[in-house]
């Protein structure tokens, strides 16, 4: 499963990269007023094409209405472009989000970013690699360690409280404008703490998963159990999160 998966992002990238930084690419603004282009729906339609043909009674949940048979054993979650809005924009911050769900848990998760050719799998039980190499959480403390958000719409004007007292904790914040990113930041080591707000299925399924599976933790914002479904979160290389439950809790 986990090479029908890669084989699956590196096909959607295809798409992606013949469309980043096309002039005149047209973009709609959908009810929750984030962006959709012909490259979100084709990249979309590119993965479920390469994952169907191997698992053809598996189930979908794609974010651009590719879903279908979501009650199944085996779902797949994708997010053909997280980060649309910085694609749009020119901007290489953004990524293909595949996650397989078992018994609505994941077990698999796989982001890639086509145009650094940046890929993170990580599988149940076994760990995480970047771009093959097996990677982990940092440890640094909060301290010395960047901070990122990740929101929907909804969750934007929480992500704005939180974000000028986050600022005397960690010694940087950053706002990326791509979930599945942060948390595969965290993942690598490269961050140290993710804030998930009010997020859809898609833009967290893979890289909850990284974390967990690199060393890293993901719990509620007082710091309580996770479940899996539950868009809003906090996730971390372990030492910083009892700063980062401190300071979400005090706002």
């Amino acid at each position: 499963m986990k090479e029908v998966a890669i084989k699956a992002a590196k096909k959607g990238g295809e798409v992606v990269a013949h469309f980043f930084e096309m002039v005149g690419l047209e973009r709609e603004v959908k009810q929750d007023t984030t962006f959709v282009t012909e490259a979100d729906k084709k990249t979309e339609a590119a993965i479920i094409e390469v994952i169907k043909k191997e698992f053809p009674n598996h189930g979908f949940l794609g974010e651009e209405g590719g879903s279908e048979n979501e009650n199944a054993e085996y779902v797949w979650v994708i997010d053909p472009i997280d980060g649309t809005g910085n694609f749009v924009n020119g901007i290489p911050i953004f990524a293909i989000s595949i996650a397989l769900l078992k018994k609505g848990e994941p077990v698999l998760g796989v982001i890639y970013n086509p145009i650094t050719n940046s890929l993170y799998v990580g599988e149940k039980g076994k760990g995480v690699t970047y771009n093959g190499k097996s990677v982990s959480v940092s440890s640094q403390d909060a301290s010395k360690g960047a901070l990122t958000f990740g929101y929907a719409t909804k969750g934007k004007e929480r992500a704005f409280e939180l974000l000028g007292e986050a600022r005397k904790h960690f010694r940087t914040v950053r706002l990326l404008g791509s979930a599945v990113l942060d948390l595969a930041y965290v993942a690598r080591g490269g961050t140290e703490a993710m804030v998930g707000i009010s997020l859809n299925t898609w833009d967290y399924a893979a890289g909850v998963l990284l974390v967990q599976e690199a060393g890293g933790v993901v719990t509620t914002h007082d710091g309580g159990e996770w479940r899996f479904g539950d868009g809003s979160f906090l996730a971390s290389n372990k030492k910083t999160h009892d700063t980062l439950v401190s300071f979400v809790g005090s706002i």
